[in-house]
């Protein structure tokens, strides 16, 4: 029977399940859908279809030497997937988990229902830590350790393959797509060359590095992007990274590394949000906070920030940074959040979908959940307010960050700030203190750390006051969730 692989956000050889799976198909073909609704989408950016189509053009010669076609189609994917059926009829469709966008679960709900219709046999297997239709968190922990800690996928040596006529990877202006900033190096092979480097000794400052502007770009990871578009898998940093522990004689790249390892599970835990409530993408976690900011929102102080004329300094050297190499390391991104929403008082939404076009790393279940968690939206989290002054100070004494991004900054042409901060905070804090004192907010608070709250010891706390202690010892492994 013949199959096709579905590649999404996995676009790698090794540790895929899907593809590994195909082997036992006679006539097997491997298929990438670039569909239109994430061209149109509001978070999508020239850099996310330009890493991906430069990891699919190796992981095509990879797939090729084994004999597997890989065909690059453009199109809706209900669409693509029943005309590739009439040139290549097939009755088994391979795929991992998606955790994504609510455009991705629309998408794959047609494409279920088109699979019934058609008599095709959709496989789909988890690719990170995250538990599909999971009932409640109890236990989720175990489960991921569980899964990460199992056996890489063996992958084979070659493909009863399909005959397919390939076409050259379509480029970025026949999709009528601008070109995008400059881009690190994409691919399953650059994705090992990170992670190894990391791991052999570029980590060993992970720790003290990861706050800083200066230093996080050369100290952190750098991974996310790789793990965003799956050029590796979770499974394998997960234990590349602890078997490095384990053997390494070096104590600070050991240390260094478990705090690294603690923050990938945070990963699938910020994931795993989204996978259990979609809507999150769209409205507050807690909907007692629903018109909070949403009828106040000021254009301009939003069209200030995104472009990084605040006259807060530190506030605007990160957005400037961000926007010319699509990244920033996390503190600096919960402060832009932080900034946004107390200081400026706008709602999480357009925000979020700008800072997503700015991520090369957009990463939804994270992103969703970081924006709501950074904004105080969620009804269970310390409001973390980042005074940018004090971020300056803290990961920025002498200002080089600052002037590197803000040539004008000490002259007249660096503006004046747009708000003033003791008065915004004010009336920020007196807003969202009132209203977590009222019974409303206090009752649904409870019902979302139920539903979404991590556990330790697989127990959740019981009251609110262990609760507010539990968020406090776990703020620190949440400042580099995005690494």
């Amino acid at each position: 029977m013949s199959a096709v692989v579905w590649l999404k956000r996995d676009l790698r050889w090794r540790d895929h399940a899907p593809l590994a799976a195909a082997a036992a198909h006679e006539g097997a073909i491997a298929l990438y859908v670039i569909e239109p609704a994430w061209l149109a989408s509001p978070t999508f950016d020239p850099q996310h279809l330009a890493f991906a189509l430069a990891s699919l053009g190796e992981l095509r010669a990879q797939l090729a030497a084994r004999g597997l076609p890989l065909l690059v189609r453009v199109g809706d994917a209900v669409t693509v997937l029943a005309q590739l059926r009439v040139e290549h009829p097939y009755r088994f469709l391979l795929s991992h988990e998606e955790t994504g966008e609510g455009w991705t679960y629309a998408r794959d709900r047609a494409v279920s229902a088109w699979c019934r219709t058609q008599g095709v046999a959709w496989l789909e297997w988890p690719q990170t830590g995250v538990v599909r239709r999971l009932r409640q968190r109890d236990g989720w922990a175990a489960r991921w350790n569980a899964r990460m800690d199992a056996p890489e996928v063996s992958m084979p040596q070659g493909f009863c393959g399909g005959r397919a006529d390939l076409d050259d990877l379509p480029t970025l202006a026949a999709l009528g797509v601008a070109s995008p900033r400059p881009l690190p190096a994409a691919g399953e092979a650059a994705a090992w060359t990170v992670l190894n480097d990391f791991l052999g000794g570029r980590g060993r400052d992970y720790r003290r590095a990861l706050s800083s502007p200066l230093t996080a770009a050369e100290g952190c990871s750098r991974l996310s992007p790789h793990l965003a578009f799956g050029t590796v898998s979770m499974r394998c940093v997960h234990q590349a990274t602890e078997a490095t522990i384990a053997h390494t004689d070096d104590r600070a790249l050991a240390h260094a590394l478990r705090g690294f390892a603690g923050r990938l599970r945070w990963h699938c835990h910020f994931m795993q949000k989204l996978e259990d409530e979609p809507a999150i993408e769209e409205r507050n976690f807690a909907r007692a906070y629903d018109g909070l900011r949403e009828s106040d929102f000021n254009r301009e102080r939003f069209e200030a920030w995104c472009e990084g004329r605040t006259g807060f300094p530190m506030v605007d050297a990160c957005m400037r940074s961000l926007r010319a190499t699509g990244w920033l390391n996390f503190r600096m991104r919960a402060m832009l959040v932080s900034f946004a929403a107390y200081h400026l008082w706008l709602h999480w939404r357009e925000p979020g979908q700008f800072l997503a076009r700015q991520f090369l790393d957009y990463e939804p279940g994270i992103h969703w959940s970081q924006m709501q968690m950074q904004s105080g939206t969620t009804g269970i989290n310390t409001l973390r307010i980042y005074s940018p002054g004090k971020q300056a100070a803290d990961h920025d004494p002498q200002g080089v960050f600052i002037r590197r991004w803000l040539p004008e900054f000490g002259t007249p042409a660096y503006p004046k700030p747009i708000v003033d901060e003791r008065a915004a905070l004010a009336f920020a804090k007196e807003r969202l203190y009132a209203l977590r004192a009222t019974p409303e907010a206090r009752a649904e608070a409870d019902a979302v750390q139920q539903r979404h709250g991590s556990r330790k010891a697989g127990l959740p706390p019981t009251t609110r006051r262990a609760r507010a202690r539990k968020v406090a010892d776990e703020a620190p492994a949440q400042q580099d969730l995005f690494r």
